[in-house]
């Protein structure tokens, strides 16, 4: 097909300009032909997902978002604080794509049997640039869906999905035994739940709210603490004694909890300990950063011992550590159980113009609990 030249579709990108205002815009773009190894597919969705938002907006202030336009014209605006704009100098002036992942229909195929094995299926996506129409890109890159998987159901299988199961082969490689989460009750949340549940493993969660604990509770978690709770320590530390849990990941970040989590590992650790020493258990404790929902320096008070480290996760970084061949193995779980174990769910469905609507970016970039959004690129045209 030839696409360079006689097929555009719309894309969404996000600029920050140098005089310090953020701008989302629809563009249109030419679909590029696909190599021997690439394909073309008709996004027909991309979910919103936390990850997506610090390239989508920034460090805007979005109580002075503006609109103007109308239709694919559509055109949202809003400051970026002058302090902010030192952290967002690598993207000053460049408008980019945004959206890490997707789903749809793979209507054009390269030369190599990978790409022509994918001609008419549906597929997940994973890459960059797919709140758009089309989306050119390797074949390696799309994960094929079982037959009768919609793109809505099979959008969101790769961030997700893929730090959930990060999260549980880290936990193995690193010899532990149990989990802590925190943000428990989110997308990612109820999907670690499920895949702790499927596998036998211990999990303890922690939120911030009681309604979140009868999210938790209704999927069947077993270990639910509440942060906010005046006796969050006590309910947190009788969670650890009972699971063993001695690797947690923070989706907060900043603030005491982290030093929390690994003051209860703690004091678990010392009352199942047959001796004393002033140095304080040799169970090694791990609590690794994967999110920034607090913005606040991270706050340790060293009350638990030396056996003990903090540190950052992410998902791609442990996809490269751990190769090509076990991370296709992951995957491949995922497509198996994307309808079951790592499914997910939305609130609200928007089309690419419904995207830039103030009331739409308000609510998904409050990065609230149940208020996930999912982009279907076609919608409406």
């Amino acid at each position: 097909m030839g696409f360079a030249s006689k097929e555009t579709g719309l894309q969404l990108r996000s600029l920050i300009k140098a005089s310090g205002e953020l701008e989302l815009s629809l563009a249109r773009v030419a679909i590029d032909e696909p190599a021997a190894d690439e394909v073309v597919v008709r996004v027909e969705a991309s979910p919103i997902n936390p990850s997506d938002l610090g390239l989508l907006v920034g460090a805007a202030d979005l109580a002075t978002a503006k609109l103007s336009g109308a239709g694919d014209s559509t055109i949202a605006t809003a400051t970026v604080p002058q302090a902010a704009m030192k952290a967002m100098a690598g993207r000053v002036d460049q408008s980019m794509p945004v959206g890490n992942e997707g789903a749809g229909i793979v209507i054009a195929a390269g030369a190599s049997e990978a790409a022509q094995a994918l001609l008419g299926k549906t597929v997940a996506m994973i890459g960059g640039a797919m709140y758009a129409q089309y989306r050119c890109l390797k074949a390696a890159d799309c994960l094929a869906l079982p037959a009768g998987t919609s793109p809505a159901e099979g959008a969101s299988s790769f961030i997700n999905p893929l730090t959930s199961l990060g999260m549980v082969e880290t936990m193995r490689r690193e010899g532990h035994s149990a989990l802590v989460h925190t943000a428990a009750a989110s997308n990612l949340g109820q999907m670690l739940n499920r895949l702790c549940l499927k596998d036998g493993i211990a999990l303890v969660n922690i939120i911030r709210h009681p309604e979140q604990e009868e999210i938790l509770r209704a999927i069947g978690a077993s270990h639910v603490c509440n942060s906010a709770a005046p006796n969050f320590i006590e309910d947190l530390t009788r969670a650890l004694v009972e699971t063993g849990a001695t690797l947690a990941f923070d989706a907060i970040g900043g603030g005491k909890l982290a030093g929390q989590i690994l003051t209860g590992m703690e004091a678990a650790a010392n009352m199942k300990a047959k001796t004393y020493s002033r140095y304080g258990s040799t169970v090694h404790k791990q609590v690794y950063i994967y999110g920034g929902l607090d913005t606040r320096p991270t706050e340790l008070n060293r009350s638990f011992g030396m056996a003990w480290g903090i540190g950052g996760w992410l998902l791609f970084p442990f996809l490269q550590k751990i190769g090509p061949a076990e991370a296709q193995k992951l995957r491949q779980r995922v497509a198996a159980e994307i309808t079951t174990t790592f499914a997910s769910r939305y609130t609200r469905v928007v089309s690419l113009q419904e995207a830039l609507q103030l009331e739409a970016i308000a609510a998904y970039a409050k990065r609230a609990t149940g208020e996930k959004y999912l982009i279907a690129p076609h919608k409406g045209s």
